[in-house]
């Protein structure tokens, strides 16, 4: 294109329907109304692809991710929005992010990265909506490891996942 004798490149922006976050929030909140299951995470790429994280406190089955993908898409008009749907649980390996998770593995062994950067690995237990303990072997001075309660708050945690040995 040329502006007064100098060539200008120019684009073309295409106006493409963005799913909205929220609404597939709602759509699978809706959905685990008067269930077990919980909502992790949902992301959406901005190529359209939609990632549901579900889960519930005995595991979420395949038979679950189904039926929440396809109230989804019952929900969703394909063409007034483009989208791929993926409904999963979060995998063993990824970090808690909802209160939920961290109900669900009370009593399990965890690994905890505070914001410091220092790790602990102990039993999770007394979870609450403000923080939790676990209950690590620690080294005294002197003596041998010795058991410890260790408390956090969510802020002082920077990652918390399930605990995996394969002794």
């Amino acid at each position: 294109m040329d502006i007064w004798g100098t060539r200008v490149p120019y684009f073309i922006i295409i106006h493409q329907n963005m799913i909205d976050k929220v609404k597939v929030e709602n759509l699978v909140k809706e959905f685990m109304t008067g269930t077990e299951l919980f909502l992790v995470a949902v992301k959406i790429s901005s190529a359209g692809k939609i990632t549901v994280l579900a889960d519930n406190k005995q595991g979420i089955t395949i038979g679950e991710c189904a039926s929440i993908g396809k109230f989804i898409e019952s929900r969703l008009d394909r063409d007034v929005e483009d989208y791929e749907l993926q409904v999963s649980s979060p995998g063993i390996e990824m970090p808690f992010v909802v209160l939920e998770q961290y109900l669900k593995n009370e009593g399990k062994k965890v690994e905890v990265i505070d914001n410091d950067g220092e790790k602990y690995t102990g039993l999770l237990k007394n979870v609450t909506a403000g923080g939790f303990e676990i209950e690590a072997e620690v080294k005294v001075k002197g003596k041998t490891k010795e058991s410890k309660d260790i408390s956090f708050n969510y802020d002082q945690v920077k990652s918390a996942k399930e605990f995996l040995s394969f002794k």
